[in-house]
């Protein structure tokens, strides 16, 4: 297996490799790109996402900043929507499906280190370059998610459809499908259900 394949694949990888560096260092560049075009330039955003985001929906927008360390390995559905400084750390698939939308500062982690120093400490590679070993577990968010702000994703979240993750949650685990969930680990606390809808919430109208 190539490095690449090893981390996408969770297993431990060299994140020194010149692939992996590579792609990496057009990534950066791609987010430095868009961090500076103005809003208003909107063919030139599309154009910069078309290289750094190019598995995307159609009505895809992203405020910026943004920041993801690869970009192409990560999936997003139609009518997608993040607010400021959006950080993605795709080392494993990233997969988000159609209309989620994503507060400020939301951050989404697939990498993982080892918990022991001896294992992750940096190391001399036989190659006689300085590395580390990483390893990750892919996320996964599904359909009709809003994911408010300050929330943190970690390696192996998954979030079921039509969820809503409440502010400065910490994801470490799976969320089932329709309910509403916060805290630090992140909990379901209750199924959302017809008495949310809008219309009834007369003191808003």
């Amino acid at each position: 297996m190539t490095e690449k394949e090893k981390m996408l694949a969770g297993k431990i990888y060299d994140p020194q490799d010149g692939e992996l560096k590579n792609l990496r260092a057009r990534a950066h560049a791609l987010c430095a790109r868009f961090n500076t075009a103005p809003e208003t330039k909107e063919k030139l955003r599309e154009k910069i996402l078309d290289g750094l985001l190019p598995n995307r929906g159609e009505g895809t927008f992203i405020q910026g900043p943004l920041q993801f360390d690869y970009g192409v390995f990560t999936k997003v559905g139609k009518n997608f929507y993040a607010n400021f400084n959006l950080t993605v750390l795709d080392t494993c698939p990233v997969t988000i499906g159609d209309n989620v939308f994503l507060g400020p500062n939301v951050s989404i982690l697939t990498p993982l280190h080892p918990l022991r120093f001896e294992d992750r400490n940096p190391y001399t590679h036989e190659k006689g370059y300085v590395t580390d070993k990483e390893y990750g577990v892919p996320i996964t968010i599904g359909d009709n998610c809003w994911i408010a702000g300050n929330v943190t994703i970690l390696a192996g979240a998954k979030i079921g459809s039509g969820c809503v993750i409440g502010a400065g949650s910490v994801v470490t685990g799976e969320i089932p499908s329709g309910y509403l969930a916060y805290g630090v680990p992140c909990k379901p606390v209750r199924k959302i259900t017809e008495e949310d809808a809008i219309e009834l919430k007369k003191q808003l109208f």
